[in-house]
C-alpha cells in the first residue's frame, strides 16, 4: 500500500494518459469486486505522488455500463488513495457549457439503470445510507477551482451533471428533458462512481471537459461525431498538468 499517494486521477474518454507525466510504476491489481479497468500508473508531480487510471481502459475497450466502478475505486483505495479527481468527458446543455469549456459541477442527477451502484449489493454487506445531498466533496471542489485560477485556466464553477446510460448518445427530446430537470452537462460515467466514492469515504470531485454540444443544443445543429469529441478533448488536455500541479501544491 502506498500511503503517500496524494491524489488519484480517473481519466475519461480521450484522457488515457496525462500529457507531460512520465509514469514510474504500474500496478495490476485484483480486488474483492474483480479487476479494475486497467493498470494504475503512479508518478511524481512535483513532490507529490499521483495515481492514474483510465476509466474505459487504456484502449477504450469498456462502454460506460460495463465499467467495474467498484473495482476501480477499491483498487485505488487499496493503494492508499483518499482523494480522487474524476475527469469526465461530457456534452454541454447550458449556454455557458459549450465545446472546449472546463467545468467543476456541484450537483448530479442519476438516469442510469442496471449498474451495481453500492457496496451493499452482496448479501450480508453492511447497509450504508450515506449523505449524498452534496455529491462532490466541497473542500476538494474549492481546491480544484483555486488550482484552475492559479494555473490561469478558465473554468465554469458549478453546474448539474446528468448521468445517462449510454453508450449511445441522447436524443434531442431526452436532452430537452435533462434541461428541464436542471442539468447543465450530460455524461455517462458520473454515476455510480460519485456515489460509490462517498460510500468508500473518498474525497471526490469532477473536472468536466465539454467535448460537444448535447443533441439539440448546437446553434449550428451539426451532427455529433467521435472525431469532434476527441479533437475537443485533445485541445484542452494541455491544461490538465498545470491544474494538477497547482492542486497538489495547495
Amino acid at each position: 500500500m502506498n500511503e503517500d499517494i496524494a491524489l488519484a486521477v480517473i481519466g475519461g474518454t480521450g484522457v488515457y494518459r496525462l500529457p507531460g507525466v512520465q509514469w514510474q510504476h504500474s500496478h495490476t491489481l485484483q480486488t474483492r469486486f474483480g479487476a479494475p479497468s486497467g493498470p494504475i500508473r503512479t508518478a511524481r508531480i512535483g513532490s507529490a505522488q499521483v495515481a492514474f487510471l483510465a476509466r474505459h481502459g487504456e484502449g477504450h475497450a469498456l462502454p460506460p455500463h460495463q465499467i467495474n466502478y467498484r473495482a476501480n475505486l477499491q483498487a485505488l483505495h487499496d493503494l492508499g488513495v483518499r482523494r480522487v479527481l474524476a475527469i469526465n468527458t461530457v456534452g454541454g446543455i447550458g449556454a455557458a457549457y459549450g465545446p472546449r469549456v472546463l467545468a467543476v459541477p456541484d450537483q448530479i442527477i442519476d438516469y442510469t439503470w442496471g449498474r451495481i451502484s453500492t457496496l451493499c449489493e452482496e448479501p450480508g454487506s453492511p447497509v450504508l445510507h450515506v449523505d449524498f445531498g452534496d455529491p462532490y466533496t466541497e473542500s476538494l471542489r474549492l481546491e480544484l477551482l483555486a488550482a484552475c485560477k492559479a494555473a490561469g485556466v478558465d473554468v465554469v464553477a458549478g453546474g448539474c451533471y446528468g448521468a445517462t446510460q449510454g453508450p449511445r448518445l441522447e436524443s434531442k427530446a431526452e436532452i430537452a428533458r435533462l434541461g428541464r430537470d436542471g442539468c447543465d452537462l450530460v455524461g455517462m460515467t458520473g454515476m455510480p462512481e460519485a456515489g460509490l466514492a462517498r460510500e468508500f469515504g473518498l474525497s471526490y470531485a469532477s473536472l468536466c471537459v465539454v467535448a460537444n454540444w448535447a443533441a439539440g443544443c448546437d446553434p449550428a445543429n451539426a451532427e455529433i461525431t467521435l472525431e469532434e469529441v476527441l479533437a475537443n478533448v485533445e485541445s484542452v488536455s494541455g491544461h490538465l498538468l498545470p491544474i494538477l500541479e497547482q492542486l497538489l501544491a495547495s
